[in-house]
């Protein structure tokens, strides 16, 4: 896209992992790898990185090709409204009828070439409509760790498979996943986003004034004004701040293979099998007599004997085992070594 202005996001996971143990296919490699998936349609200029002081560095170095205006860094996490609206701010400053496109880089992606395409689709749509647009993935099982979008009527002149959102509905529980499956109609909200630079700023002005206003406020003024406007912002998410209250919303359904790899289990599709039980595996692993298992260890050989559907994860100074339903409830184990002060492992 002429003009255009990509925005990328430094992983923050649902379930906040410890450093040790956040090696699905490594931080890096996955920033480096939802990079590249970007070209065509962005140049590696347009190419915009926002992420937090203690990750600036790490960042620079998996993307040593990306000059130092690249990356723009938070003060603070401050959620993905903060985040949105800062690099918006920044672009709009450069290109003001840019169209940007927001992702995560915790995004596992199976077909590339159907990913651009459906990006350009949306980035289509948001140009020509002004719509902020959502990407909405098909579900294939009653997941309560993600976001899911109804669909409302069909977009004009953007095929079938574009629609106005009808209503977001924040991370169900079990049963209610279960029904929304069956009932139908229902896409994940895959969390990346298409939009003209002077759409989202005008929606944040209106539905977040709280977070953009400072911001725009700080800006050109060096670090310490952004240092206190962040002090002051209130941590929103792009989708509760913005998304669930604005008017022109659109989703577009997506046609590739996709997972937010918030959780071990979410990257089972993605591995190599091995065994007769289809375990998952990244790394050296002997399954016998076992089924369903997720195994991460690049040096250490995991031995698996007898057992069902756990994941397990071996890393240099620290080893995950749990059931893989329970795969979400990491942040359980954060929590606890931040009580204990285990800070060494945070």
């Amino acid at each position: 896209m002429a003009g255009g202005a990509g925005t990328r996001f430094w992983p923050r996971s649902r379930a906040r992992v410890p450093k040790q143990l956040l090696s699905i296919v490594g931080a890096r490699t996955m920033l480096a790898e939802t990079v590249a998936r970007l070209r065509p349609p962005f140049a590696r200029r347009d190419v915009l990185i926002v992420t937090v002081r203690a990750h600036a560095r790490a960042v620079r170095s998996a993307l040593p090709g990306l000059g130092r205006d690249a990356v723009l860094v938070e003060p603070v996490g401050r959620n993905t409204a903060a985040a949105i609206a800062l690099a918006a701010l920044h672009v709009a400053r450069r290109h003001p009828r840019a169209t940007m496109l927001v992702l995560p880089a915790d995004h596992a992606i199976g077909d590339v070439r159907t990913f651009r395409a459906d990006v350009r689709a949306g980035l289509v749509l948001a140009e020509r409509t002004g719509a902020l647009v959502t990407f909405g993935v098909p579900p294939t099982r009653p997941e309560t760790g993600y976001g899911y979008i109804r669909p409302g009527r069909a977009v004009s002149g953007a095929g079938r498979r574009a629609a106005w959102v009808e209503r977001f509905i924040e991370k169900p529980d079990r049963a209610r996943a279960e029904a929304l499956l069956r009932g139908g109609g229902v896409l994940w909200n895959a969390g990346i986003f298409a939009w003209r630079v002077d759409a989202i700023l005008a929606a944040l002005h209106r539905h977040a004034p709280a977070v953009v206003e400072p911001l725009a406020a700080a800006a050109g003024r060096g670090g310490r004004a952004l240092a206190r406007a962040y002090r002051r912002l209130p941590a929103v998410s792009i989708d509760t701040g913005v998304l669930e209250r604005a008017a022109d919303v659109a989703v577009v359904r997506t046609r590739f293979p996709w997972s937010d790899v918030g959780s071990w289990a979410a990257v089972e599709p993605f591995w190599r099998t091995a065994g007769n039980g289809r375990n998952a595996v990244r790394g050296r692993a002997l399954p016998i007599d076992s089924r369903g298992c997720v195994v991460d260890s690049a040096d250490r050989l995991v031995a698996l004997v007898g057992v069902e559907d756990l994941v397990v994860v071996d890393a240099p100074d620290a080893v995950l085992v749990c059931r893989k339903d329970r795969a979400q409830d990491v942040r359980m184990v954060v929590d606890e070594l931040r009580r204990r002060r285990l800070v060494r492992y945070l």
